[in-house]
């Protein structure tokens, strides 16, 4: 039988790795977006490797547990950064206050 590649393999590395850039970019909201993307696909195709019975058919079957650990990782990360930001919101006074800090903070850079 012809090896072939598990459908989503690479795509969910490319969102894993992504997760970790969008959660610190977008106060962990973007990394857990893009984790559970990448989830998700890792995980349906896991399910097709396991379907087949034989890991031998295809030729990315290797790469899947290393996106499926990346995605967990990005998701892991993406939550604490997205809690700090819920926390750090709070400290401050809720979000008015969070949003007038920003305010500031976009009139001292001149923009």
């Amino acid at each position: 039988m012809e090896q072939q590649k598990l459908p989503n393999v690479t795509i969910s590395l490319v969102l894993g790795i992504i997760s970790f850039i969008a959660c610190c970019c977008s106060s962990g909201i973007g990394g857990v977006l893009f984790s559970g993307i990448a989830l998700f696909l890792a995980n349906k195709d896991k399910k097709t490797l396991e379907a087949s019975g034989d890991p031998s058919m295809y030729t990315n079957a290797s790469q899947l547990n290393t996106s499926r650990i990346i995605a967990i990782i990005g998701l892991v990360l993406a939550v604490l950064t997205l809690i700090g930001t819920i926390i750090y919101i709070i400290s401050l006074g809720g979000i008015d206050a969070y949003m007038e800090q920003q305010r500031e903070a976009m009139e001292q850079l001149g923009m």
